[in-house]
């Protein structure tokens, strides 16, 4: 009667501590996907121009976490172009990784987002001639738009599509129409260290400089 009794309480403890870790884990995952305020260290390593940073926290998630993170989909999108712009052979296996977690994902991210990063990685894909999908990038694009038309990432990447297709896909003006739009709402204190907002104010510098 004892044993059975200490078992049972047992029993409820490891059920309360399961069920504690997995509200904690879901309250993480709800908390990353917007939340960039505990990201200062990436944020400053990428005003540094040291990505370095940035690959040892995407290769030790890649080694530690057992589910793929949402919050890191940010993160592998803009390393995916920065290691691409100096070597696409290192960049091939963080594109393959980013478009698995884009997959993986697809349920828990925000609206628009899944949109976002499979435009990316079309546009990745056929940087490294592994695809042809201009026109699908750009649609996808479109969509994340249409579904996130005030999230500042969504129009910041429309903007960037914009700004890097060549004629008739893509166009300046509307790239930096976007850029505007999306400067609007990274003014917002939780998008502080969120290294697309950065991006986004040297994309307009980069409009006004070049087409105005």
């Amino acid at each position: 009667m004892y044993r059975s009794r200490k078992s049972k309480v047992e029993s409820r403890k490891t059920n309360i501590r399961r069920a504690l870790l997995f509200l904690l884990i879901v309250f993480s995952m709800t908390l990353s996907a917007q939340d960039f305020s505990a990201d200062r260290d990436l944020f400053d390593a990428y005003q540094a121009e040291d990505m370095s940073v940035w690959k040892h926290y995407l290769d030790s998630l890649a080694s530690n976490r057992l589910l793929p993170d949402v919050h890191a989909l940010a993160y592998e999108y803009g390393y995916c172009a920065a290691v691409m712009a100096e070597d696409k052979d290192a960049a091939r296996p963080y594109v393959a990784q980013f478009r698995k977690n884009v997959a993986s994902l697809k349920d828990k991210l925000p609206a628009g987002h899944y949109e976002m990063y499979m435009s990316a990685v079309y546009v990745y894909e056929l940087r490294l001639k592994e695809s042809i999908h201009p026109i699908k990038a750009m649609s996808l694009a479109k969509d994340a738009v249409q579904k996130a038309p005030k999230d500042p990432l969504v129009l910041s990447y429309y903007g960037t599509c914009h700004f890097y297709a060549p004629k008739p896909f893509g166009n300046k003006k509307e790239a930096l129409e976007f850029f505007k739009k999306a400067e609007v709402f990274f003014r917002d204190s939780k998008w502080q260290y969120c290294w697309m907002r950065e991006a986004n104010t040297m994309y307009i510098h980069l409009c006004h400089e070049k087409y105005h």
